[in-house]
């Protein structure tokens, strides 16, 4: 997975991804939103989760996407990937009780929505050039996993690396990948496919995510760091803030 700040160093590898760390753009989303002065560095198991109001059925997620880009510099095609798996997931786990803020911090901390080394999201939801990240070799900080894919994600046929704007590791995209954009291919590359296998992933085992125990857990399982976990908290907060009603 990608981390957020820092210099570019490697994080150890478990459960889905892992790349090089990602310079902040200046948005603003790694800043403190709350009114209690409350930092990343302070957010732990006991912080309460950012829990917006479910995002309405049937709602024009064109409409909504547009809207909500203007107030939360995300962009509109990255919103209506994220708001289309919080409703896709809900149909299938209703009482996972996932937000499109928690999607979108994880989109926000692994790949800039897309656009992690220049890559862009195109209109079909795919991020050109491919994001794939480092060789899982064992080289420090990082675990070694051999190839699982036969190339078919990662273009390597010797060692794993996490693929797409949310980073899936190929083994685990086996298991969890999803067809978000119906059109009968689950493609790790695609955002509206990514986005719906991560909401598969953090809901999986019955994982209630609007709990603040259920919520870190589903974002550890994804990373297993709590540096990570702050990070994502801290986007997901400030995308609650900035579109809420």
């Amino acid at each position: 997975m990608l981390a957020v700040l820092g210099v570019m160093a490697m994080l150890v590898v478990v459960g889905v991804a892992a790349l090089s760390s990602l310079s902040a753009p200046d948005d603003g989303a790694d800043e403190p939103r709350r009114g209690d002065g409350l930092t990343p560095a302070d957010v732990d198991r006991n912080t309460p989760v950012p829990q917006p109001a479910p995002l309405a059925e049937g709602i024009d997620l064109a409409a909504w996407s547009g809207a909500a880009q203007e107030r939360s510099g995300v962009p509109a095609r990255a919103l209506r990937a994220y708001a289309a798996a919080e409703l896709g997931q809900r149909a299938d786990t209703p009482d996972c009780g996932l937000s499109w803020i928690t999607l979108a911090g994880i989109g926000r901390v692994e790949s800039d929505h897309g656009r992690y080394g220049g890559a862009e999201v195109d209109a079909d939801g795919v991020a050109r050039p491919r994001i794939i990240g480092v060789p899982l070799d064992g080289s420090p900080g990082v675990r070694e996993i051999r190839d699982t894919d036969t190339g078919r994600f990662d273009g390597d046929t010797t060692f794993d690396r996490a693929v797409g704007p949310m980073q899936f590791l190929p083994g685990t995209w086996e298991r969890y990948g999803a067809d978000g954009n119906a059109d009968g291919v689950r493609d790790p590359h695609q955002l509206d496919d990514a986005a719906l296998a991560a909401a598969r992933y953090l809901c999986a085992d019955g994982r209630d995510t609007a709990s603040g125990e259920g919520w870190w857990d589903g974002i550890l399982t994804y990373n297993s760091s709590v540096e990570y976990a702050r990070l994502v908290w801290a986007a997901a907060d400030r995308y609650n803030t900035t579109t809420a009603a």
